[in-house]
């Protein structure tokens, strides 16, 4: 490995890093100033550059920028006593790894060195650079039905009403709705009906003639007659005012409208297609939204998936948004790292995409390596998946795709599950295998160790969930006493609560229980029968 250079006029910080990096095992070569430093670069260059900024002949900010016209992918930590604001952002300008200011930790520094040792010898890989903006991403179950469905209604022009929570993407899908129609060539116009104040929403939607209102000195088209020929994407419909929706429902069944304070009709040639994160069906029953107007508009009903339904998509997602967000900053993209990855797929996103684009825009922007750590993402993120992480640890591994159709159940209880009698399983079950596996590995370590790794050092996180100290003391308490069998018991009753879990939520659906949980039909099937849960 090439040698850290470290750049200070200051010896006794020489001194102190020479001797930390030599107990690391980590080659060092020191300078006193910028000028000798660019003079070695002519026969060497260093794995990493640790330079202070104020030194007699020459600044720290002047040899980063010259280093970094030789050597782009430098790592370059800058480290001052000056702890000023112009001294950080110029470091961060030009091209620094991270900016450590005087005094510092020595641990925390040689921790930094060391990441940025990692980064500098990190393996090139693949170019990850998005050539092509895609339109929408999902490899998920759920994202293949609505890409199917977008592919269904490419030669239509009926009314479709698209349903999800906020920030799951129904403007994209409605805009890919539009492009792969009929309509494609004509204007696509997007409005949010929550957003304009109730007076302005009728002359935004239909437009006003002259003198229609106080202040009304033009006539204005409306947004229905901008869209003619092509389609109107009228979002979050839930929220729009009663008598409102009156008006609405005309122009759908007879196909013209007036502008406010008009007297001649005006044909609508327009495709509507409407959004909403609400139940609609409730607001009916609540007597807010006209009955009349939602069968009119929910003539096909298409629903976006949660991102916490659609986990496996987050990978991909998320590196398209950092390179999305590197291409808009006029930056190098970022790469994020497998254990970053985890972290994000546990955490639930009640943002949605949209949420992680931000987050993806955040790391861009504050992520002090050029590959993303776990401890690089924002303090929400790593608060709210840590107890998430461990649960969903044994599924990583696991299978999702389910191509095949079988007949739904009803399930049974989960006491009858749990009480059933079955023999002794053949294999570990269903997440048996997985977690043997990442057991194994986890607790080999300390086989010949005179006292066992905590459990939280195991399953490395943070805090042990709730349920998992539960099963842990269930455990200990029937292995204190005695009780054969105890793998069998308790991995039977895990599978129980798991798989009756899913097919509860999916109403007795096999197929769509076997998706949920990742794993594959047949062994859902197997598993059900195993443990008598078949009714």
């Amino acid at each position: 490995m090439k040698p850290i250079w470290i750049v200070d006029d200051d010896q006794s910080i020489r001194f102190v890093l020479e001797k930390a990096l030599a107990r690391e095992e980590l080659p060092v070569r020191s300078f006193t100033n910028p000028r000798d430093v660019l003079l070695a670069l002519e026969d060497d260059e260093p794995q990493v550059l640790v330079s202070d900024i104020r030194m007699p002949g020459g600044s720290g900010i002047d040899l980063l920028s010259k280093v970094k016209e030789r050597l782009p992918g430098l790592p370059v930590i800058i480290m001052t006593a000056y702890s000023d604001l112009d001294s950080a952002v110029s470091a961060f300008q030009g091209g620094a790894f991270e900016y450590l200011p005087k005094p510092f930790d020595l641990p925390k520094a040689i921790e930094l060195i060391r990441r940025a040792v990692d980064e500098s010898v990190r393996e090139e890989v693949i170019d990850e650079r998005v050539t092509q903006m895609p339109e929408m991403l999902g490899q998920a179950p759920a994202m293949q039905d609505v890409f199917r469905a977008i592919g269904r209604l490419s030669q239509s022009n009926v009314t479709v009403m698209i349903t999800g929570e906020s920030g799951s993407g129904k403007e994209l899908v409605a805009r890919a709705l539009h492009k792969h129609s009929p309509r494609g060539n004509g204007p696509f116009v997007a409005i949010n009906t929550a957003a304009i104040p109730k007076d302005l929403l009728e002359s935004e939607l239909f437009g006003h003639e002259r003198g229609a209102f106080t202040g009304a000195q033009t006539m204005r088209r409306g947004r229905f007659e901008q869209a003619d020929g092509g389609t109107l994407f009228l979002d979050e419909i839930g929220d729009m005012p009663f008598d409102l929706q009156t008006r609405l429902l005309r122009v759908l069944s007879d196909g013209q409208f007036y502008r406010v304070g008009g007297h001649h009709p005006i044909k609508s040639n327009v495709r509507v297609i409407a959004a909403t994160h609400q139940n609609l069906e409730e607001r009916v029953r609540q007597g807010v939204f006209r009955e009349d107007l939602f069968h009119r508009l929910n003539v096909i009903r298409l629903r976006l998936p949660a991102l916490r339904e659609r986990r496996e998509d987050i990978p991909t997602l998320t590196r398209f948004f950092l390179q999305k967000s590197a291409k808009d900053l006029g930056v190098e993209a970022k790469r994020i790292s497998e254990a970053a990855l985890a972290r994000l797929a546990a955490f639930d996103f009640p943002g949605n995409v949209r949420q992680l684009e931000n987050v993806c825009h955040w790391l861009t922007v504050m992520a002090p390596a050029q590959v993303i750590e776990s401890k690089d993402l924002p303090p929400e993120l790593l608060d709210g998946a840590a107890d998430a992480l461990a649960p969903l640890a044994p599924l990583n591994g696991m299978s999702s795709a389910v191509s095949n159709t079988v007949a739904g159940v009803a399930p049974v209880s989960l006491g009858e599950a749990l009480s059933g009698s079955t023999g002794v399983l053949g294999d570990a079950g269903v997440l048996g295998d997985a977690a043997v596996s990442g057991a194994n590995g986890a607790f080999q370590g300390a086989h010949d160790a005179a006292e066992p790794a905590s459990l939280t050092e195991v399953l490395g996180v943070s805090a042990t969930p709730a349920w998992l100290r539960d099963l842990e003391r269930d455990a200990r308490q029937r292995l204190e006493v005695g009780q054969p069998d105890v793998w069998d018991v308790l991995t039977r009753q895990f599978e129980a609560c798991l798989i009756h879990s899913a097919l509860e939520l999916t109403r007795g659906r096999r197929i769509e229980a076997a998706q949920k949980l990742g794993i594959g039909r047949n062994t859902i099937t197997r598993k059900i029968q195993e443990l008598g849960m078949d009714g």
